[in-house]
């Protein structure tokens, strides 16, 4: 192999490993927030995860709330200060944050 392609090699490995995606958080990802990306208290409803939407029903928050059933709408707007609780497609609460 000449000069020209070994560092030809070289520099497409390197490419690709510059293209490995972050590992995917799991759901008690934001019982660990720091702080400031915690501002409606997501970490301290953390144990609705794997209950189903249903549960929330009945209870009252502090803060401004929306349950986001499997495959929702929901807007695309950014409030740090909305508790949110996305449904996987079993109708269980999934993840639980702030947005």
């Amino acid at each position: 192999m000449t000069h020209y392609g070994k560092a030809l090699l070289i520099t497409a490995m390197f490419a690709l490993t510059a293209c490995q995606s972050a590992s995917k958080t799991d759901s008690h990802a934001a019982a660990t927030q720091a702080p400031e990306n915690d501002q409606c208290g997501a970490s301290q409803y953390q144990h609705y995860v794997g209950q189903p939407l249903k549960a929330l029903d009945n209870q009252r928050f502090a803060v401004p709330v929306r349950a986001i059933p499997w495959n929702g709408a929901a807007t695309m707007d950014f409030n740090l200060r909305r508790l949110n609780f996305l449904g996987d497609q079993s109708g269980k609460i999934d993840k639980v944050y702030c947005g």
